[in-house]
Parts: structure tokens; sequence; C-alpha cells
């Protein structure tokens, strides 16, 4: 009765044991397993405590890269396909398990914050391609650095085309945003990588300070610049800060290459806007002595808006006709024609606002 009792209880514990082992393992996992026999249409591993694993045809075949460099003893991942199959082996996949190594790695990677280099192998409409870790990555338009956006003022896709395929070749230093083996995806961004280095840069400079840079890039937004001091710096001159007068073109103002002195006005978050137009004299503050109300003026049409015309009086000051004054834009271009001249009577001055109002002499 005693040795019954002593072998049931031996009988408990090895079911215990076992399935303790075999809890722990189930489809999907990662193992790590010693070659044993290598086959060209089987292979055999020792997984350890979890027994015999076996990789079969077509798995041979897809793994056919990694196996070329591997030999009898060596060990490798592999992922769980079976846990039981009809010949009791442990039934795994290698080429399965490298895909889940690596969407592993660049999910730590991401995690981490960590710059990466890739190399740009390709582009699309919408951005760069390249591989991390064997897996394919995007990287958007949108999440280019400044220097490498497309600079082109009408959204033309062919010139985005363009400037995009000159960066096919390039090394550039990118962030993992966005990691999702599901629906393999693998999002990238340069403009978060730079954003890291931009923000240590931008501690050497402070607002209010003037510095020499050249022009980079002009949009319609405004003119990206490169400080002489140091390169890898590059600031923004928004549109609005390029002069005192309305700029409907920064083209009017500057030229790619142009070297320029500007006024640092806001440093955030790595960020430097500059002012061309903080180093002049503002023009407005004497307006008053002038101009007044009533008196007659001759002004050049400088451009159409949907609230009316800007008119250009001298010196960098500039009066607007609101549109209600003809009853429609239509209206509007019909009576007056731009780079123009034509008689106006001032309506109103408004120095705060930088604003003179204008009517048509008739």
């Amino acid at each position: 009765m005693n040795f019954v009792k002593q072998n049931s209880s031996i009988f408990s514990d090895l079911l215990k044991t076992e399935q303790a082992i075999f809890s722990v393992l189930k489809v999907g996992d990662l193992v790590e397993g010693k070659m044993l026999e290598k086959g060209k249409k089987k292979l055999f591993l020792d997984l350890g405590k979890y027994g015999l694993g076996v990789v079969y045809g077509a798995e041979v075949s897809n793994a056919k890269n990694l196996l070329k460099d591997l030999n009898v003893g060596d060990t490798v991942h592999a992922k769980v396909v079976e846990l039981d199959n009809d010949e009791g082996y442990i039934e795994v996949s290698l080429s399965e398990a490298g895909k889940q190594k690596a969407w592993t790695e660049v999910s730590e990677l991401k995690e981490k914050g960590e710059i990466l280099q890739v190399k740009i192998s390709g582009f699309n409409k919408g951005g760069l391609t390249t591989k991390l870790h064997e897996i394919p990555a995007f990287l958007p338009v949108s999440q280019l650095s400044t220097e490498h956006y497309p600079k082109v003022s009408d959204d033309d896709k062919a010139k985005i085309a363009e400037a995009l395929q000159k960066l096919v070749g390039q090394e550039l230093a990118v962030k993992i945003i966005d990691v999702n083996p599901r629906s393999n995806k693998l999002i990238i961004s340069e403009k978060e990588a730079v954003e890291i280095s931009s923000k240590e840069l931008a501690k050497n400079y402070e607002v209010g300070q003037v510095v020499e840079a050249i022009v980079s890039g002009v949009a319609d937004f405004g003119a990206f610049v490169r400080f002489t001091d140091n390169p890898a710096v590059e600031g923004l001159i928004h549109v609005s800060e390029l002069d005192w007068r309305v700029v409907d073109n920064p083209k009017e103002i500057v030229k790619v290459d142009d070297v320029i002195k500007a006024k640092i006005i806001e440093i955030k978050d790595g960020k430097i806007s500059l002012s061309l137009k903080a180093l002049k004299a503002d023009p407005w503050e004497k307006v008053k002595d002038k101009y007044r109300q009533g008196q007659e003026v001759i002004g050049k049409v400088y451009g159409f808006h949907a609230f009316g015309a800007i008119v250009d009086l001298g010196e960098e000051i500039q009066g607007q006709v609101h549109v209600t004054e003809f009853g429609s834009v239509e209206e509007m271009k019909k009576a007056l024609a731009l780079d123009k001249e034509y008689a106006f009577v001032i309506e109103s001055i408004k120095p705060e606002e930088k604003r003179i109002n204008l009517k048509l002499k008739k």
C-alpha cells in the first residue's frame, strides 16, 4: 500500500513538473534551440527542457538565407507553430522567428527613443522607404526635417517627387514613431531625430541676438536659413517677418544663397524664428507725420485678397481698399489692375494696427 502511495506521489509530482514545463510554452512563443541535424527538407533542434523541435520543408526553404551560415551545434531562435505534431515533435518556424524577433527589436528601439541611421532605398508620392532590421519602414514627407522637406511653393507633385528622389541612397538620422506588427507598419521620423539635436544646438543662442545666415530655401510661408557660424543650425523667417509691408512672394525679398543678417525673435522646442524687419526702423511710427484723413494720395496696386486690395504708398507703407467699395472681388479686379497707379483718398489711419484705409477717388 505504501509502495502504491509512494509511486502515486512520484507520478503526481512528475505530472505536475511536465505540466509546469508545457504550460509556459505555447504556439507563437519564441524559443532558443541548438541545431542537431541539418537536412534539405527537415531540421532538428534541441529545445532543451521543451524537447525536440523540427522544421519542415517549406519552412526550411523560407529560412535558407539564415541557414546558409548555420552549422550543427549552432544556436538559433525559432517560433513555435505546433506543440505536438503527428510525429510527436514541437514544430517550429525559423523565418517567422526572425520576423518576430525583428519586430521585438524595433519595438524596444522605439521605447528607448534611440536615434538610428538608415539608408533610403526608394520613394513614393507620400514619402521615403527603407528597412530597419529587414522590416520595411516608411518615412512620410511630413516627418522630414526642414533641411530635406521639399521646398516647393505650388504643391507641384512632380517637383515634390523630384526632391524626394534626390534623397534615395542617402543616410538619414531617424527615430521610430510607430510600430504595428499586425498591420506590418513601421513609421520613422527624421524631424523628431533632428529636433533632439536642434534643442541642444539652440541652447547656444538667445532671443534678441543678431546672427548672420545663408538662405537655404524659400517657400510661400517664408525663408529657411542656416547660421554661418554653425550650418547645422537652421531657422525660419516667416513671411510676416520679412518686411514691414505685406509680402505676397518671399522671393521679392530674399533668394537662395543670399547672405543676410537677422534677429532671433523666438526659440521654442529647438526651433529658431528670426526676423529681417526687426533690424529696420518701423515706418509706421512716423506715418501720421506724412498722412492725414481725407488726404489724396497716389498708390500702386500691389495685390488682391479676399478682403480687398493692397496698395503701395511708398516707403514701405501700404494702404487697403476694402472689397465692399466695389461689391465683389470680381468687380474690384475690373476697376483696378496690378502694378497700376491710381488716385486714392485716405478714409482713416490706424498706426497701432498698421493700417491705412483707402477709397478710390471718383
